[in-house]
């Protein structure tokens, strides 16, 4: 008898938003492959990609990390971050052993699978690219703003991203599960510097718009300043859309979950917001919405509801196609 083939279901994404999902998804029978960017230029990773010209390991870790099935204690420990010591300070385990594996293979994806060996990863983690790449965004007045750990904090509108250099190559492995999948979800996560800067990569995004594979936007539950101040949901489509140069979401999920008003009162110090729902605009496009009830707060933090979403995302994924 014929063995069941597993769904495939690709994710794109960086940030913390990528884990939090990863996490629900990884106790379901399904085939992941979490595709990962490599514009970060901050902290630990910052440094490690100054000093070693390696591409930056932390949201690869923090992945790693989310999709891993071992002892508890192993995923603490690679997680550790170090509070102090001359030149280790900041610096996370995992980040050096992934930077010390890439010395030892001599490159950064197969430091990356050597990884995914010992931690006993459920799925595939591809970097957007086997380099580093520097993203860089064009304010609404002409100024650009380069580095995705400056953007932020320009105190500017953003028009638009991109990156350099132009002559990124994702791994065929990369586009050789875009075209497999079953299933696509972006997000969520930082819109102009977690997800986009995945997107932007030469053929991943013209591969999206391409796939076969249902596509799904999971939106953000809260605004970021510096990047979506103010934006509705329509808004973060509307850039995903403007960005690939194609009209490729068939699906977006939106929270409808009431956030407690002194949780929001915190977020509103960091000018941050409940996304606006205003999706029956892209009911009209023809766009399905999904709405549910898929916030969770973990010490006072808003995040996805990882089991929640997964069990969404999977509903999508065994559904039969509508005629």
């Amino acid at each position: 008898m014929k063995e069941k083939m597993q769904p495939k279901m690709v994710i794109i994404g960086g940030g913390t938003g990528l884990p939090v999902l990863l996490r629900g998804l990884k106790h379901h029978d399904i085939d992941i492959t979490a595709i990962v960017t490599v514009a970060d230029d901050g902290g630990s990773s910052g440094r490690l990609r100054d000093e070693l010209r390696i591409p930056p390991p932390g949201d690869v870790r923090n992945v790693l990390a989310a999709l891993s099935d071992v002892e508890p204690l192993i995923v603490e420990l690679f997680q550790h971050r170090f509070q102090n010591g001359n030149g280790l300070s900041g610096h996370s385990l995992g980040n050096l052993i992934l930077a010390a594996l890439t010395s030892i293979t001599g490159d950064f994806v197969k430091a990356i699978r050597e990884m995914s060996k010992v931690l006993n990863v459920h799925g595939q983690v591809l970097p957007a690219a086997n380099k580093s790449v520097v993203l860089h965004a064009e304010m609404e007045d002409g100024a650009i703003v380069s580095g995705e750990s400056k953007i932020p904090y320009s105190g500017k509108k953003i028009k638009r991203v991109f990156l350099t250099p132009e002559d990124i190559e994702p791994l065929p492995e990369t586009i050789e599960a875009i075209r497999q999948a079953d299933l696509i979800v972006v997000g969520p996560g930082s819109l102009y510097t977690s997800i986009l800067p995945n997107l932007l990569v030469p053929k991943i995004g013209q591969e999206v718009c391409q796939a076969k594979a249902k596509k799904v936007y999971i939106c953000n539950i809260m605004t970021q300043a510096g990047e979506t101040l103010h934006y509705t949901v329509s808004d973060h489509v509307k850039a995903l859309h403007d960005h690939m140069g194609c009209f490729f979401l068939d699906v977006v999920v939106v929270n409808n979950g009431q956030i407690p008003e002194d949780i929001q009162q915190r977020y509103a110090q960091e000018l941050a917001e409940p996304v606006q729902d205003d999706s029956d605009r892209l009911t009209e496009l023809g766009i399905r919405v999904i709405r549910d009830h898929i916030v969770s707060y973990e010490d006072q933090v808003i995040r996805h509801d990882t089991k929640k979403v997964a069990s969404l995302l999977l509903s999508l994924i065994t559904a039969p196609p509508s005629s």
